[in-house]
């Protein structure tokens, strides 16, 4: 087995006959199609990549985190810990590819997408969240609608995908299960509390390599587990790697640049 504690790249290669090993060469020769594990989650991002590969045209993958808002919807976040320091081009693919996973996976016929953000104005925030800004409104591969500010994640009232480094990400995703086990643990209980519990959501899925990757949380419930393994199957069926798939490789027949946008002549 690949534990915790071991290098996720070097057990990968050394341990061929570990679960995980094992189940990425079954969903690289299509005997599988979905592959998920709460097991180590460096091992589950080193195996996508050396197995299944990067989606053509994705500069870099991702992973989405899906919580639910106080309006009782979905909401998809991303990027929540894969990469803690991205470029503006790298956050605008992921508006792409967390609009797609939000109207093929969860079912929303026009996610509106936003740019997570100190303030809502299009000039805020630092340097790559201005240049973000200046080319999700200049796209058109989305429903961009400007930036987000934390007090409005959970609203609804603004996005149902919302983008961001991996770094930021990770703390509200965090900070999200903290508080819930906190209103948990103080006896507090509604529809919107309970819709916090990472548990009903089962994991996170790896967005933008070639197949259906679900990473589970390392202390996953029995609950979590049997979710984790739905919502790899809802993506499975929904056949969401090849959907991104098709998006990219018709932008670069288009002559798009990577960042979704005509390159200047």
């Amino acid at each position: 087995m690949i534990g915790f504690d071991d290098h996720p790249s070097q057990a990968f290669v050394k341990k061929p006959d570990s679960s995980i090993a094992i189940g990425f060469s079954d969903l690289k020769a299509g005997e599988i199609q979905g592959f998920a594990s709460a097991g180590n989650t460096g091992a589950m991002l080193v195996g996508s990549m050396l197995t299944v590969k990067q989606t053509e045209g994705v500069i870099r993958p991702t992973i989405a985190g899906a919580i639910g808002n106080a309006k009782g919807e979905p909401l998809v976040l991303l990027d929540v810990g894969l990469n803690v320091d991205s470029k503006p081009e790298v956050l605008y693919q992921w508006g792409i590819i967390g609009s797609l996973y939000a109207n093929h996976v969860l079912g929303l016929s026009k996610p509106r997408v936003a740019l997570l953000n100190i303030g809502g104005e299009r000039e805020k925030g630092d340097q790559t969240a201005r240049a973000a800004h200046e080319m999700m409104a200049a796209g058109g591969d989305f429903d961009f609608v400007g930036n987000v500010e934390g007090e409005d994640i959970f609203s609804g009232r603004i996005a149902d995908v919302i983008v961001c480094d991996g770094f930021v990400g990770n703390v509200v995703i965090k900070q999200t299960e903290g508080f819930y086990s906190l209103l948990k643990k103080n006896g507090v209980r509604d529809t919107f509390v309970d819709s916090l519990n990472y548990e009903l959501y089962g994991g996170t899925p790896i967005l933008g390599v070639n197949g259906t990757v679900v990473v589970g949380h390392g202390r996953s419930t029995p609950l979590a587990i049997k979710n984790m393994v739905l919502q790899t199957e809802k993506m499975a069926k929904a056949d969401i790697g090849a959907r991104i798939r098709e998006v990219f490789a018709g932008m670069a027949c288009a002559g798009v640049s990577s960042a979704g946008v005509a390159p200047k002549s």
